[in-house]
């Protein structure tokens, strides 16, 4: 058994803290002394844990409450959807401290701004390759030849409207090199499917949850994994910039009036409204979107 003053110690949560989840019924001691003081054994410190997780995201007290009191909650996949975004929010913290790093030592290079011409003709032989025939063949009819194909791709590609709609992109792969290795291995189609179904999942759920507030437990709980198989699904280094950017996009049109075709009235701003809770709003309006892609994508 640990006192409070010995749970404090190891937590680094104040005694006071401790003493008020007591009063509301959030941790309970295990029992207590002879003398009244609160004793607690290593579950309660799991649970205490548990909380403390909760509270990495932002989660109200009273929220905890409920979903810890709910016969239905399932620790272990709690943990795991825990574990994932805390690993997220680890590498997010990793590179910010790379960046710091390398202004601190002069190297703050942003070598993802631009694709060169040698890198864009490569993007154009990856897009040429995983190209169904079919698709292809109308490609080269249209163009005149493959010659002519890639001249048009690369001089489109190479424009300054592309270049800053990448230079956005790649910095969610952490640069050129992140960016360059996730189109030279892309996941399989299997795979992708099956993240795609995932994906149809989550949002049927979210769209049952549209009376709920966006930023509730429930709620944050499925943009949490709908970040987690987007971030599996595209690679990215880092999905928060890509998760504010598919906000916006799910309630542009013509995103917008599909997804409410197929999941009922007003999802889209939901999901739109839901991932801003989660990851942040935009401080700016459009801020992070792809130059290319404000007036439409």
């Amino acid at each position: 058994m640990r006192t409070v003053k010995e749970i404090s110690d190891l937590t680094g949560i104040s005694v006071r803290t401790l003493h008020y989840y007591d009063e509301i019924g959030l941790l309970k001691p295990t029992e207590k002394s002879e003398a009244g003081y609160r004793l607690y054994d290593d579950q309660a410190l799991e649970t205490l844990q548990q909380i403390l997780f909760f509270r990495e995201f932002d989660i109200s007290l009273k929220e905890i409450k409920a979903v810890m009191e709910d016969p239905a909650f399932d620790r272990n996949r709690i943990l795991q959807l825990q574990r994932e975004m805390l690993e997220t929010k680890k590498e997010r913290l990793e590179r910010l401290i790379a960046g710091i790093d390398e202004i601190l030592q002069g190297e703050n290079k942003m070598d993802f701004a631009v694709f060169d011409r040698t890198e864009v003709e490569e993007m154009f032989r990856l897009t040429y390759n995983r190209m169904p025939e079919n698709m292809r063949q109308l490609a080269v009819d249209e163009f005149g030849s493959v010659e002519e194909w890639k001249k048009h791709f690369t001089d489109v590609v190479s424009s300054e409207k592309m270049q800053k709609m990448y230079a956005k992109v790649v910095e969610w792969y952490g640069g050129k090199d992140g960016y360059k290795d996730a189109s030279a291995h892309p996941i399989g189609k299997d795979v992708e499917k099956s993240y795609a179904r995932r994906v149809e999942t989550i949002f049927q759920k979210l769209a049952e949850k549209r009376n709920c507030p966006p930023d509730s437990f429930e709620v944050k709980q499925l943009i949490g994994e709908y970040g987690f198989v987007m971030k599996q699904m595209t690679q990215v280094k880092d999905e928060t910039g890509m998760m504010r950017y598919l906000a916006w996009f799910q309630n542009s049109e013509p995103t917008k009036s599909k997804t409410d075709n197929q999941y009922g009235e007003g999802t889209a701003e939901f999901i739109e409204q839901a991932i801003w809770a989660f990851y942040g709003k935009m401080d700016t309006e459009r801020n992070e979107i792809p130059a290319a892609c404000q007036g439409r994508c």
